[in-house]
């Protein structure tokens, strides 16, 4: 009589990994972003770093309404923009009138970042959902990519802050750049009244926004199942492709 074969060791199922807390999640974006992403897998929610990018977002806008007005703003924005020449040909009422104007918009425009935010994000989603879904073979779905958008979006938070510190510690009011406060990228040394095209590309060497662009590129590979060089690839082609036409617009105004 043969002697019955000896049956395979039992296996243990592989235990899944706790569900993150939102706070924990957000946390680990700066730590160890992975973590973030396999959880986004599970639960693709994205109003945690949405209310977070929006409060400190809201708290720069408050602090430059504070400290530098928005009349200063606009003043600023106009004398490096194309209408310079043309606003300096004005009589001093006219003057009043476009500053008062550009100010409310500004104003308007500030204050209502938080629905800005989601209406943007979701149009930089779209094309980068469809890049890697139909051109990278992605398994992405458009909620999972929204959820990744927000939170690779989260280390510009640093940008308002330091924004904010910039503010309270005496910039010059004449000085002050919306669109570049801080010394985060080669452009905030650079006169913006000279080379238009030079600027912006200069601008989009921010550490920050490359930042965000690689702690993006590992959520899309997470969550979408592809590789990490490819995913960071594609965001990285579309910011650049974004920054040189902002900057040839800007060149050509």
């Amino acid at each position: 009589m043969m002697a019955a074969a000896p049956l395979p060791p039992a296996t243990s199922p592989v235990p899944e990994a706790a569900p993150l807390s939102e706070p924990a999640r957000i946390a680990n974006i700066f730590i160890a972003p992975s973590k973030t992403f396999f959880d986004v897998r599970r639960n693709a929610s994205w109003w945690g770093p949405w209310l977070v990018i929006s409060v400190f977002a809201l708290l720069f806008v408050t602090a430059m309404d504070r400290r530098m007005g928005y009349d200063q703003v606009s003043r600023n924005e106009i004398a490096h923009s194309s209408r310079a020449d043309r606003f300096d040909r004005m009589s001093p009422d006219q003057q009043a009138q476009q500053i008062k104007a550009s100010s409310a918009v500004i104003r308007y425009l500030s204050y209502g970042i938080p629905v800005t935010i989601l209406i943007y994000m979701a149009l930089m989603t779209l094309v980068l959902w469809a890049t890697l879904k139909f051109a990278a073979g992605a398994e992405l779905s458009f909620k999972r990519a929204y959820a990744v958008g927000f939170y690779g979006g989260l280390p510009q938070v640093i940008g308002s802050i330091l924004g904010i510190i910039a503010m309270f510690a005496g910039v010059d009011p004449e000085g002050f750049n919306v669109n570049n406060p801080v010394a985060t990228n080669p452009a905030y040394f650079m006169d913006r009244g000279g080379n238009r095209f030079l600027y912006g590309i200069a601008s989009s060497l921010d550490v920050l926004v490359i930042w965000s662009i690689i702690v993006m590129g590992i959520g899309f590979a997470v969550t979408g199942k592809m590789k990490r060089g490819t995913a960071i690839g594609i965001v990285a082609g579309w910011y650049l492709v974004y920054k040189v036409g902002m900057a040839a617009l800007a060149a050509g105004s």
